[in-house]
């Protein structure tokens, strides 16, 4: 199976920078209609743990919204040249004990994500209406898997330290083009409106009533960082300037005064 438009990560390092984690300032990443306080900041994980489905983040299971805001602000200006979303699977459908399907506990990767450079002053109204920096169609979690058939590798390798049950070995990177909008980044917005179970309902005319959440596990990026930090600028604004504040030598506003003129 040919793969186009993103690549196949297993290095903490690579042509693409380096994980820009350590440059997230987490105290100030919020994500709108997570599901759990600080669900957002959990699923920024350290590279190694990025196959780990514990803990996600998700949308509300009480109610029909499977949209989510996430903000990420940086400590310092970076340079971001990928992007990684990782799910547990395009439909998680869970068994009872009874063997049957567990419909209260399945969830949903997201289709697609919408990125935003430098906004911090996006709402769900606003996120829906713009087109976004880039907006990126994310390939189903299951398409890992077959790769890694294809190639023979084990589905179980590169498993994280806090828990296992990721989907295979690696990631997919997807990278942000053009990439002069994603230089000197104060902050990344990225707004996920729609779910794999979505799409499949709305194409097949199912039931608009039974609504999955969307479910993500991990959220990187790779790049690397400027050593430009924010600061707080003070300034001082005159709402009238006045005269005696700027005289230049040689006369009124810098005509030189002269005799008979």
């Amino acid at each position: 199976m040919a793969c186009t438009g993103h690549s196949h990560d297993y290095e903490d390092e690579d042509q693409l920078g380096l994980s820009l984690q350590r440059y997230i300032d987490m105290p100030r990443v919020y994500c709108l209609n997570e599901h759990t306080t600080n669900a957002g900041q959990s699923i920024l994980k350290p590279f190694e743990d990025r196959l780990t489905v514990h803990p996600s983040l998700q949308s509300p299971r009480d109610d029909d919204d499977i949209e989510l805001l996430f903000h990420i602000p940086f400590s310092e200006a970076v340079t971001i040249r990928n992007i990684c979303v990782h799910s547990r699977a395009s439909i998680y459908a869970p068994q009872s004990s009874n063997g049957t399907i567990d419909r209260d506990r399945a969830t949903s990767a997201p289709f697609s994500v919408k990125v935003f450079a430098n906004r911090s002053d996006l709402d769900f109204d606003t996120a829906r209406d713009l087109e976004g920096d880039v907006r990126i169609d994310l390939a189903p979690p299951e398409h890992l898997a077959e790769i890694q058939v294809n190639q023979s590798q084990p589905l179980d390798a590169g498993m994280g330290s806090s828990g296992g049950g990721g989907v295979g070995g690696a990631t997919l990177d997807y990278p942000l083009r053009p990439g002069s909008k994603f230089k000197y980044c104060n902050s990344i917005t990225l707004f996920f409106g729609d779910n794999f179970a979505s799409k499949l309902a709305e194409a097949e005319g199912g039931d608009a009533d039974e609504v999955i959440p969307t479910e993500i596990t991990y959220v990187g990026f790779k790049g690397e960082g400027t050593s430009v930090k924010r600061v707080a600028v003070k300034a001082v604004y005159e709402t009238r300037g006045m005269k005696k504040d700027h005289t230049v030598p040689g006369g009124e506003f810098g005509a030189e005064s002269k005799p008979g003129v």
